[in-house]
């Protein structure tokens, strides 16, 4: 794969959001949508677009029978790793407990759905676009989870004291997002079971009630875009003066902690141990999982859970712009040893 061709995959992949970002920045700019607007429109992608896209995504999944059980296992040790490492990373870079969440959710969530899948396509081909896939349905769960944890651990209650095990548990099992996720998995579980029974499927959503899940196939086919341009509408330069070391903070975490821990990790294991094996169909997974940039999901859940707005849209916007340069050297460096097909 020439240099060229590894740069302009990144670029392909990543140039699409931040121009869906701009879009959005200068129809507010020339007043054709205002705070009224954002604020419905991130209440309208939390909870009924976002959840419709993670149930769909999850409900397209064929079969788990062929999943390669040591690296989902790998993957979600890492998340674990990387949202421990991002509570400290979020202390020490910030006061303010309006921040501090976002920059941990932006340690290890990353936007695998929009930029990962293509960017796994582009280096693997169908084969790594299947592992991406099956590994994403169980890493899902435990990123929605990990988000509402780190964005309500820093928060305070009504009353000015932290908030409590309990309204922490009360989020995760309320969040649209997780629970969109959870009907995904039910819906698979169904269709496991009806073919355990009946050696076939006897009811599917997309066979039988085709008018409601084309309906939900073209409202989750909105939702990335629509919470682009939303994004892009409340973004503005002037606030990253006031938090340049978290903007740093969070966007290094996100594009260059992340894949060292993550790819270098599985490399290092690959390399030296028997039990654990990722090949040119697992890396391109990896480098989607833990070389793309923040999640806008995981942007707007953190504005709908009354953290710092501007600096989640700032996590999304600059690793987007970096992660560019860092997927290319990424890149470059895997294709020489072997870990991903030229």
């Amino acid at each position: 794969m020439k240099l060229s061709l590894i740069f302009a995959t990144a670029a392909n992949a990543v140039l699409p959001i931040l121009l869906l970002i701009l879009l959005g920045y200068g129809l507010r700019r020339i007043n054709l949508i205002n705070e009224d607007f954002t604020k419905l429109g991130n209440k309208l992608v939390f909870n009924v677009l976002l959840p419709l896209m993670l149930f769909d995504n999850v409900y397209t999944i064929e079969s788990f029978s062929s999943i390669n059980w040591p690296l989902v296992v790998y993957v979600i040790f890492i998340i674990c790793l990387l949202f421990a490492i991002g509570y400290f990373a979020a202390v020490f870079s910030t006061k303010v407990p309006e921040r501090r969440g976002v920059i941990m959710q932006c340690s290890y969530r990353s936007n695998f759905a929009i930029i990962g899948i293509p960017l796994a396509s582009a280096l693997g081909g169908p084969e790594a676009i299947a592992v991406t896939a099956v590994v994403s349905a169980f890493s899902m769960p435990f990123y929605n989870i990990f988000s509402v944890v780190s964005l309500t651990m820093f928060m305070k209650d009504g009353s000015g004291k932290r908030q409590s095990m309990k309204s922490v548990m009360k989020s995760i099992i309320t969040n649209p997002l997780i629970i969109a996720v959870g009907l995904g998995f039910v819906a698979l579980l169904i269709r496991y079971v009806q073919n355990a029974l009946f050696d076939r499927t006897v009811f599917s959503l997309s066979e039988h009630l085709p008018f409601v899940y084309s309906a939900i196939k073209s409202a989750a086919s909105i939702a990335s875009p629509f919470a682009l341009i939303v994004m892009g509408a409340q973004f503005t330069f002037s606030a990253v003066k006031g938090m340049f070391k978290e903007i740093a903070v969070g966007t290094l975490f996100r594009i260059v902690v992340a894949p060292l821990i993550g790819i270098g990790l599985a490399i290092l294991l690959t390399t030296y141990t028997d039990w654990f094996t990722c090949g040119v169909n697992e890396f391109p997974a990896l480098v989607a999982f833990f070389g793309s940039p923040m999640a806008i999901s995981g942007a707007v859940m953190a504005a709908q859970m009354g953290n710092d707005e501007q600096l989640s849209t700032q996590l999304v916007v600059w690793p987007s712009v970096f992660s560019i340069l860092t997927i290319f050297i990424t890149v470059c460096l895997l294709l020489p040893a072997g870990f991903l097909a030229a």
